[in-house]
């Protein structure tokens, strides 16, 4: 299922993140701040358990995650997602996949694949974090290898995205919830969103100057 995340801080934070102007430094921060904005509201209905407290004056009952969350980045972009998440999960475990695009086919290659071991894959919450979901098959694939591991309860989070991606996922794992920003238009003749806002590894890490 598809969720659209719409907030006023998300609009303006992503209008900065879109614009040609915006240096490196604060398209990271930007980014970083959409994402734990987001993570506040995916996590709204996730579970937990009652845990005993003693406070300063008496003991009372709290609340404790009742499973640990894991973050999968897909390299190299997902990083700039993955802190602005720990800012409100410190907790979470942290997983990378790397996948690059071939220039000529725009089909994934894998070249790196860790996830966090010794931990309960089935009862796991994953956010498997993007900021670009353009024609979805990076993520499909990401995924896909995912479950082959053992993952369960799968959540894609991505910046922005179009309707190929979309109806990718969709597709391919129906199960899989998309957390979005902004849904934009299309995608160009070399698979780029519009209007998107550019690569979002090159401005993140400043490799291509802005």
């Amino acid at each position: 299922m598809l969720h659209i995340i719409k907030h006023p801080l998300i609009e303006t934070k992503l209008t900065k993140m879109r614009s040609v102007e915006t240096l490196h430094d604060e398209f990271r921060r930007n980014l970083n701040e959409i994402a734990s904005l987001m993570v506040y509201e995916i996590l709204r209905d996730y579970k937990t358990k009652p845990i005993k407290v003693k406070t300063p004056m008496t003991e009372t009952i709290g609340q404790t995650f009742d499973n640990e969350i894991v973050i999968i980045s897909i390299l190299r972009a997902g990083l700039g997602m993955t802190e602005g998440i720990l800012n409100l999960v410190p907790q979470a475990r942290i997983g990378h996949i790397g996948m690059s695009r071939d220039e000529k086919t725009f089909e994934p290659k894998e070249y790196f694949y860790k996830t966090p071991q010794e931990i309960n894959k089935k009862n796991s919450y994953v956010l498997v974090v993007d900021p670009m979901l353009a024609t979805g098959n990076t993520a499909t694939d990401a995924i896909t290898k995912l479950k082959v591991e053992g993952w369960k309860n799968i959540k894609l989070v991505c910046l922005v995205g179009v309707k190929e991606g979309i109806n990718q996922i969709e597709k391919v794992h129906p199960d899989v919830d998309i957390f979005l920003a902004a849904r934009d238009e299309k995608l160009d003749e070399h698979n780029y969103i519009l209007p998107g806002l550019g690569d979002a590894g090159d401005r993140i890490f400043g490799t291509k100057g802005k």
